[in-house]
């Protein structure tokens, strides 16, 4: 899908060429003498249109419009938020195989933050993913036309948004793949692909590479699938080298069937979103390459398989980290925790100014903030006040969780340093607790996205949450 911003009005609206003609109204919107602005105001009058989110009406070649259909769409005040349900709705009303081109205008001068909503919303709305399709019918919108006055303003903001939708469809393709076409091996292949663009680099470590680094948790995880491990190293420079980077950790558990201690069968398949954590990763590091921001980043990703086998961790079993800690294993399902360990760990090598691990963690988190929200845990103010505001600036919400020391103590055992999981009880913020006794070293945040990373039903698929708030957060961190 192709987006283009253009400077035009209702009345050059109305003559654009086009297959699809959504025209959003807010509350403040005064008419002109043109035929939309004509058509808007009859609508209004008649109450066949309401300036309420949700509300639109649709029409058919409607006499002085170029366009085929137009949709007459209510967005209330005009938020962000408010424009992104709209544009949603009206593209899903207007897709069929004949609408190629689209065409979205503002009837009044909407902030930046909408424009990027509503651009972020027609590719959502369009997405289509084809790879394991025989016959895929592929994307059937292929260009978005983006009408406002002065849209020279909205320039800079707009080409950030149009970098944020390549990575969150970088990171949609390779969550929405089926695992046996998304192993660690092709992940890694993933990564290597990114190398290729400006400013990246991507190095592989296999499992000769971690058992060196004595990364037992991360093997321990791996050692009952036969597909090898995969630790992946992407670097982006955009500055000098004296300027510490952020470091982004994504979980790659490409399937997850809890190991030994195994999932249910119903929605088992959706284990193969345990790797959002490293597709959103991937998600950032494609947006990167095309903005050359000013700053320093470095993409961990721990990637393997969590099966039950003869070679598979057991309960109770003890492994030693690479940070020279024991865990004591009481449940194999919680593995998540342990590939992001020795990341943490080896996060330090980079002597990096924050770190923040991204990971669909617990079926807690979900049941706390469900699929609204993402879990936000960090031990430095400082960092989760940017990340909150990076959340909201970019509509990819998150909410931040406690880390009371309180919540450590059912981690620990008569067995080894720690445990890797506590009691049901605050499962999400335990979870936290087991990570932050690694990241010791530097400011870090924990993102759990196991609520919003994906969707179920009949929407299922993955929602590239949340490259635009890591996006959001590492260009606020440019001096």
């Amino acid at each position: 899908m192709n987006f283009e911003l253009k400077t035009f009005d209702l009345a050059d609206a109305a003559r654009e060429k086009c297959d699809a003609l959504i025209v959003l109204v807010n509350d403040v919107f005064k008419p002109g003498k043109d035929v939309l602005s004509t058509l808007l105001t009859q609508a209004l009058k008649a109450g066949d249109l309401e300036i309420k989110v949700g509300k639109s009406l649709v029409l058919y070649h409607t006499s002085g419009v170029a366009g085929v259909r137009v949709v007459l769409a209510g967005i209330a005040a005009g938020s962000a938020k408010d424009v992104h349900k709209a544009v949603v709705s009206a593209v899903t009303a207007v897709k069929a195989p004949k609408v190629k081109k689209l065409v979205i205008c503002f009837a009044s001068l909407p902030e930046a933050a909408a424009v990027c909503a509503a651009v972020i919303a027609a590719a959502e709305a369009g997405y289509v993913y084809t790879t394991t399709k025989s016959k895929p019918d592929g994307q059937l919108i292929q260009q978005v036309l983006v009408g406002l006055p002065n849209a020279s303003k909205f320039k800079t903001a707009f080409d950030r948004t149009l970098a944020a939708v390549l990575g969150i469809e970088y990171a949609k393709e390779w969550a929405n793949r089926p695992a046996n076409h998304a192993t660690p091996s092709l992940l890694a292949g993933a990564a290597r692909a990114l190398a290729k663009l400006p400013s990246i680099k991507c190095e592989v470590l296999g499992p000769k590479e971690v058992a060196k680094l004595a990364m037992g948790a991360f093997i321990a995880v791996a050692q009952g699938s036969e597909e090898p491990l995969r630790f992946i190293v992407l670097h982006y420079n955009g500055a000098s080298k004296a300027q510490a980077p952020t470091v982004l950790i994504g979980k790659g558990l490409t399937f997850d069937s809890g190991g030994i201690s195994i999932k249910p069968a119903a929605e088992m398949d959706e284990m193969k979103f345990d790797m959002s954590g490293a597709a959103s990763v991937l998600g950032v590091f494609r947006a990167l390459a095309e903005l050359h921001p000013a700053i320093n980043v470095v993409g961990l990703i721990p990637s393997c398989e969590n099966l039950p086998g003869g070679r598979s961790i057991k309960p109770g079993d003890v492994v030693t980290s690479m940070s020279g800690q024991t865990i004591e294993i009481l449940n194999t399902d919680a593995e998540g925790r342990l590939v992001l360990s020795d990341a943490l760990t080896y996060a330090e090598r980079f002597k990096p100014r924050v770190v923040i691990d991204i990971a669909t963690l617990t079926g807690a988190c979900m049941i706390a903030l469900g699929g609204v929200r993402s879990g936000l845990f960090s031990s430095d103010e400082t960092l989760a006040a940017s990340l909150m505001a990076a959340g909201e600036s970019s509509s990819d919400l998150c909410w931040r969780m406690p880390l009371d020391d309180e919540y450590a103590e059912g981690l620990k055992t008569n067995f080894a340093d720690v445990a890797n999981v506590a009691g049901r009880a605050g499962g999400a913020i335990t979870a936290a607790k087991f990570l932050q006794g690694f990241a010791g070293k530097f400011p870090w945040a924990h993102l759990d996205v196991a609520g919003t990373a994906w969707k179920s039903g009949l929407a299922k698929g993955a929602t590239g949450r949340p490259v635009a708030l890591l996006l959001q957060y590492l260009l606020a961190t440019q001096k």
